[in-house]
């Protein structure tokens, strides 16, 4: 048997080519390196032993190689599947039928916007007025304000004046994307270092005028207070003492409500961008009032049993405070009923403890 090997190796012409330790070293390399190693193992970290062969690897780093040539296999797949959600979504976007026609109907009326010539200004100067907690409240109110006009028909010029101190901190931290609004002019000055004094009007609802018109030609002022009536008639003062026109909206003339008339920031703001669109002081307040205000027209009423108790005495900040002021009211009307509660418990034991008393004949109900 070995005389025949011997013999088939003697007849085989061709030499026995044999490689070097080097040789075999730069082939396992290549071979290592066309796998393309996942993740943290790599080519460097296989360990070579003296024939130039790679050392066993663990399992983990097997199956990692593994699953690092299938995703490798699979590339050209992943591609193809993003061409197809892309094309999908494109076709999604597409207008048929009656949503066509709706966006077709949101664009018309986009380039119907016209831009009016009013002016509404939040008086931020009252900054050391309030406790952070309500210049939050305030910072929220500006950010409403700032989007209805901009989705409004016919957006106002805005201007912030007196921006600073608290109400700018709390912006800075919270909102950050404040510096990139658009359709805003934001000023550290006061409104009368920016604007024509001439040309102002401060509304609040302790001044004697009524807004039956709504002039675009002027400038008008909402006090950026959230002081929950604890400085009333504050904004009615500045006015005076500025020697600038003020005025109230004429909300006693079309609404009756059951709570007092405090109106938000961005309520007064959003009832001047309705008149602007609509041209009725009636429509614009039903529009914008919230339905915890109770609000009926003037004159509905009538002829109907009063059953709410009568309105307090209207105060200073209409246009001042924060809806959330009404949240004092809430809290005496809760408390008034607590009272009702306890005083009727009261009167129950009362009775309880008079009848459980013997009569003139001597017997006990």
């Amino acid at each position: 048997m070995r005389n025949n090997m011997s013999s088939e190796t003697e007849g085989n012409t061709q030499p026995l080519v044999t490689m070097s330790p080097e040789e075999k070293l730069s082939d396992d390399k290549k071979e290592c390196e066309e796998t393309s190693v996942l993740e943290d193992v790599e080519v460097t970290e296989l360990n070579w032993d003296q024939t130039g062969k790679p050392e066993s690897i663990s399992k983990r780093q097997m199956k990692k190689l593994m699953r690092h040539k299938q995703w490798e296999e699979q590339r050209d797949l992943r591609k193809q599947k993003r061409k197809e959600k892309k094309i999908k979504r494109k076709l999604e976007r597409l207008p048929q039928g009656e949503e066509g026609a709706d966006c077709s109907a949101k664009k018309r009326i986009r380039k119907e916007v016209v831009h009016s010539r009013a002016r509404l200004v939040i008086d931020c100067s009252f900054d050391s007025l309030m406790v952070l907690k309500d210049v939050k409240k305030l910072h929220k109110q500006i950010q409403r304000c700032y989007a209805e006009n901009r989705r409004a028909l016919h957006p106002v010029q805005f201007f912030l004046t007196s921006h600073g101190g608290q109400l700018k901190q709390n912006m800075d931290e919270n909102d950050k994307g404040w510096v990139n609004w658009k359709d805003i002019h934001v000023k550290s000055e006061h409104y009368n270092d920016v604007l024509r004094k001439d040309e102002l009007v401060y509304l609040t609802s302790d001044s004697p005028n009524v807004l039956n018109e709504l002039d675009e030609t002027k400038a008008y002022i909402i006090g950026g207070l959230v002081d929950h009536n604890h400085y009333k008639g504050i904004t009615y003062q500045r006015a005076m003492e500025l020697g600038i026109e003020h005025a109230q909206l004429p909300l006693g003339n079309f609404v009756k409500m059951n709570s007092r008339k405090v109106l938000a920031v961005n309520h007064v703001f959003e009832i001047i961008l309705a008149y602007l669109e609509k041209r009725d002081w009636k429509e614009s307040f039903f529009t914008i009032l919230p339905q915890r205000k109770g609000a009926v027209p003037v004159g509905q009423e009538e002829g109907t049993p009063e059953v709410t108790k009568p309105e307090k005495e209207v105060t200073d900040g209409g246009q001042d405070s924060d809806s959330d002021s009404e949240t004092g009211e809430t809290i005496e009307q809760n408390t008034a009923v607590q009272d009702e509660h306890i005083h009727k418990d009261k009167k129950d034991l009362g009775a309880r403890d008079h009848s459980n008393e013997p009569t003139e004949g001597g017997n006990s109900t």
